[in-house]
């Protein structure tokens, strides 16, 4: 088991603009690295989770389900003063009530972000902790940053919070990305000292990811150009986000040669797929009761429209003809069991309207 390794950080084509994984090519990629497992974290959402779920559940991959969440980690020192941009963790579902606050978390980093960028607090990942497994960003993620300015008092305040938040489901995340040559990017060689040092001193677990976003080399340059559209910049551009070839889908070979000094980086990837137990199902639709009598409610709603556009509209046939059509509309739609959608549709287009909302007619 020595070159075993599992990808736990991954983009999907469900990081929009950022990452070109085919959901639907995952578990044949891993088939033939011979992993059995694999997670999605896309960036703030959770959109590919259940297609993700359902295609490596029938390939007989195991699904790991996690989202990469931007972290709003330090505050302005002073008033005239611009925070810190939110620097990304990766959170990990463990079982139902994880994947439930993955999804909350995911929502506030969207809903309570107010002008500011996508982002979640501390007080949300204390308050949403329950079965998520954390890995720390590495030097890219906030405690990163923080040691690469050299802000080592508040990186060891940070990394002391997430501990208490979870525990022993806190991993110091590890990784190597550097070409031409070296094993590390600068950012990576720059804060890895500090995470190996630290995770020792505190008994944490480290544990290597390798940031994926595209399939193989072959596709780095078509890639390069994808994130280019998602910037609005030029190839040629020097100040723009890039990444290197390195972000690919390794094998665990790989990965263990990457990682050969530190073993139990490696290693630590098979523990975490170990420790998630759950995966999203597909449910049938769960909708909001409309009406005490949604039948009812739907045939005196559709009268009510029918008579008033009666009186403004010419008449193409009798009133009869027009009752006996909806009538008969009525009943297909009562047979299928949907009076309660087209009540709850009805609903949106009638608000989209008084609010001068743009909208089509519906049914």
């Amino acid at each position: 088991m020595s070159d075993s390794f599992i990808h736990l950080r991954l983009h999907s084509i469900y990081s929009l603009l950022e990452g070109a994984m085919q959901v639907k090519a995952l578990p044949g990629l891993c088939a033939d690295a011979g992993m059995p497992a694999v997670a999605i974290t896309d960036t703030n959402n959770l959109f590919g989770a259940l297609e993700f779920s359902e295609t490596a559940k029938k390939a007989g991959v195991q699904p790991i389900i996690g989202c990469q969440l931007d972290l709003m980690f330090a505050k302005a020192s002073r008033p005239d003063e611009r925070a810190p941009d939110p620097q990304a963790i990766v959170c990990i579902a463990m079982s139902e009530a994880g994947y439930m606050n993955l999804m909350a978390l995911s929502s506030r980093a969207y809903l309570d972000a107010g002008e500011a960028s996508h982002h979640v607090t501390i007080d949300d990942l204390r308050e949403l902790s329950e079965d998520v497994i954390c890995l720390t960003g590495g030097a890219l993620g906030p405690l990163g940053k923080l040691v690469r300015d050299s802000q080592l008092e508040a990186a060891d305040a940070l990394l002391s919070s997430l501990a208490d938040i979870y525990d022993d489901r806190l991993y110091v995340e590890l990784q190597r990305h550097g070409v031409n040559g070296s094993v590390c990017t600068s950012e990576e060689e720059a804060t890895e000292r500090w995470f190996v040092e630290q995770a020792y001193a505190r008994d944490l677990p480290l544990v290597a990811t390798n940031d994926v976003f595209f399939k193989d080399a072959d596709m780095y340059d078509a890639h390069d150009a994808f994130l280019c559209i998602g910037q609005g910049a030029y190839l040629s551009q020097e100040e723009r986000r890039r990444i290197t070839v390195e972000h690919r889908f390794k094998s665990p070979a790989e990965m263990a040669e990457r990682f050969a000094d530190l073993p139990e980086c490696v290693s630590n990837t098979i523990e975490i797929a170990k420790r998630c137990h759950w995966r999203p199902t597909i449910i049938d639709p769960i909708l909001p009761k409309f009406a005490d009598n949604e039948i009812e409610e739907l045939r005196r709603q559709s009268n009510e429209g029918l008579q008033a556009r009666l009186a403004v509209i010419p008449h193409a046939a009798s009133v009869e003809e027009y009752q006996k059509r909806l009538d008969f509309e009525l009943e297909i739609i009562e047979g299928m069991g949907f009076p309660g959608y087209f009540l709850i549709v009805a609903d949106f287009i009638k608000w989209a309207k008084d609010q001068d909302i743009p909208v089509g007619p519906g049914r």
